[in-house]
């Protein structure tokens, strides 16, 4: 009984890898570090926005995360504008 299954090739598993060869790397652009830090100050002014907001004043809140929201247009921008 035992040497029948043994007979039998096991199937392994395969996945779907890309060829490396092919991969695009995207070029860094010159604005690469000054978006990265526009989205950090986005991100940060979001929740610091939202913790205002729920927790002490409704108004001082929404400023807050529509100040962020500047930085994030900002960061947009650069990236549409690119060369």
């Amino acid at each position: 009984m035992n040497s029948q299954l043994e007979d039998k090739p096991q199937q392994e598993s395969q996945y779907a890898v890309r060829p490396h060869h092919r991969m695009e790397i995207p070029e860094r652009d010159r604005y690469f570090k000054t978006r990265n830090i526009l989205n950090l100050l986005f991100v940060l002014g979001a929740i610091a926005g939202l913790l205002v907001y729920f927790y002490a004043n409704h108004n001082a809140g929404i400023i807050i995360i529509l100040v962020s929201m500047v930085f994030k247009v900002i960061e947009c921008c650069l990236r549409l504008f690119r060369r």
